[in-house]
C-alpha cells in the first residue's frame, strides 16, 4: 500500500484489509491502541515486525526491551521523537 494511501486511512474506525501485520500494528498504535498493537507486532517474527515491535516498546519507555527488538531487527536504536520514527517507518514499509 502506499503511503498516502495508508495515511488517508487512520481516521477510519477499521485499518483496510490486506495491510502487512507491522503496517496494521502501526495503523493501531495511531489509534491509541498499543496493546493490540503490540500484541501483532509480537504475533510476526520478521525484521519489519521487530522494528515495529522496538518502537512500541521504547513508546512504552522499556528501552531495553526495545533495543533488544531493534537488534532482531538489525535497526540502531531510534533516538529522535516516537512520532518521527513511526513516520520513516511507515514511509519504509510503504514501498
Amino acid at each position: 500500500m502506499k503511503e498516502g494511501k495508508f495515511r488517508s486511512t487512520l481516521n477510519e474506525t477499521l485499518p483496510p484489509e490486506g495491510l502487512s501485520m507491522p503496517l496494521e500494528a502501526l495503523w493501531w498504535q495511531h489509534q491509541g491502541n498499543w496493546e493490540r498493537a503490540h500484541s501483532l507486532a509480537q504475533s510476526c517474527s520478521n525484521k519489519d515486525a521487530a522494528w515495529v515491535h522496538a518502537l512500541l516498546h521504547r513508546e512504552e519507555g522499556d528501552l531495553s526491551n526495545a533495543n533488544y527488538w531493534y537488534k532482531r531487527a538489525n535497526r540502531e536504536p531510534y533516538s529522535g521523537a516516537i512520532k518521527d520514527e513511526w513516520r520513516y517507518i511507515v514511509k519504509a514499509l510503504c514501498r
